[in-house]
């Protein structure tokens, strides 16, 4: 019996060698994610202690930033419509639009040969149509048109072939009298080259 007490006395006193003793004070700190800086300004701080007893702080810290550019209005150009009036104008308006600042306008055109077809209609229906022709006239177009078809413009108070000396005398009364100037000295050109041909030909002929 004796021995069997002293058995469990060795045993145990084995035991309590091979155990190490536990301290009170000793910690444990974990850290993660100290000053982390993510996008937007986001920085998170965690930290646990284990010492007689627990504890557990957290700190979370987010800026956010936001510069948002949206589209910018768009300029509204004023609206300029003469459809349906019997006027012979049109309409531009125009717009510009930034992201400070944004502007429109417009303005209308008078339409010179709409006035002139209206004024020429208007003679024509009181009777005047030596005057309605020449007010047509002083298109260039019309006036070619009357030259080539024989009937040249009226001309202070002349009309046919007086009128066609009054304008050949003082050619840059002309309202196409550019365009003449230029087909007189082509056809010259032309002219120059088929007396030179012609002459070559009589003297061929002669030999």
């Amino acid at each position: 019996m004796n021995y069997y007490f002293t058995g469990i006395l060795i045993i145990l006193f084995c035991l309590l060698c091979m155990v190490e003793p536990a301290y009170p004070d000793s910690t444990q700190t974990n850290n993660s994610g100290s000053n982390t800086a993510i996008e937007g300004g986001y920085t998170s701080t965690s930290s646990t202690t284990f010492q007689s007893g627990s504890s557990s702080n957290t700190t979370t810290n987010s800026t956010s930033n936001s510069n948002i550019k949206s589209a910018p209005p768009t300029a509204s150009a004023p609206s300029f419509s003469a459809q349906s009036q019997d006027v012979c104008a049109t309409g531009v308006s125009v717009g510009i639009q930034t992201f400070g600042t944004g502007f429109s306008g417009g303005k209308t055109n008078r339409d010179m040969n709409c006035e002139r077809i209206k004024l020429a209609k208007v003679l024509y229906d009181f009777g005047m149509k030596v005057g309605s022709v020449a007010l047509l006239c002083q298109d260039e177009r019309v006036f070619e048109a009357m030259i080539n078809a024989g009937t040249p413009c009226p001309v202070d108070g002349k009309i046919g072939k007086e009128a066609l000396k009054i304008w050949n005398r003082y050619e840059f009364e002309r309202p196409d009298y550019e365009t003449y100037v230029k087909r007189i000295k082509k056809r010259a050109k032309i002219d120059k080259k088929i007396n030179k041909a012609e002459a070559k030909k009589l003297e061929l002929h002669t030999k």
